[in-house]
């Protein structure tokens, strides 16, 4: 396994491998002189039905002749590569976990402006769901 993400040229059965750049989104690799030149060298453009992004964990994957590139992602643009290649199931599970992460940013914040605020301790812990002990632990 290597650490760096690759655009691979695929042909026939091997396309289900990775995703579609545009599936992803705007990546920044995509407009470098050095992907730039390779689509131009390999004679297609970043449209290609035959072009994916294959995530480094995959990259074993890649039939032993296909072109390939590696590219650099930032961690939010690998992080949405491997979402959109994961199944279906995953992937809304996924959704589920950033949502969760979401809500949870800021919780201990939260919790203090509550208790700052004269929201009761044991009204925080039914409104949230936090354990009571954890609640008056956060207002010492």
């Amino acid at each position: 396994m290597t650490d760096d993400a690759y655009l691979v040229l695929l042909d026939g059965t091997a396309v289900t491998l990775g995703v579609p750049p545009a599936a992803v989104g705007d990546l920044a690799c995509m407009e470098t002189p050095a992907v730039r030149a390779w689509l131009d060298a390999q004679g297609v453009g970043a449209s290609s039905a035959g072009l994916r992004l294959v995530p480094p964990e995959d990259t074993a994957a890649v039939p032993e002749g296909a072109e390939r590139l590696p590219v650099p992602l930032s961690e939010e643009e690998l992080s949405r590569v491997r979402h959109q290649a994961a199944p279906e199931s995953v992937a809304r599970l996924e959704d589920e976990l950033l949502a969760y992460r979401t809500c949870a940013d800021g919780r201990e914040a939260l919790l203090v402006r509550a208790l700052a605020a004269g929201v009761p301790a044991h009204r925080v812990a039914q409104l949230t769901g936090e354990d009571l002990s954890t609640v008056r632990a956060i207002a010492v």
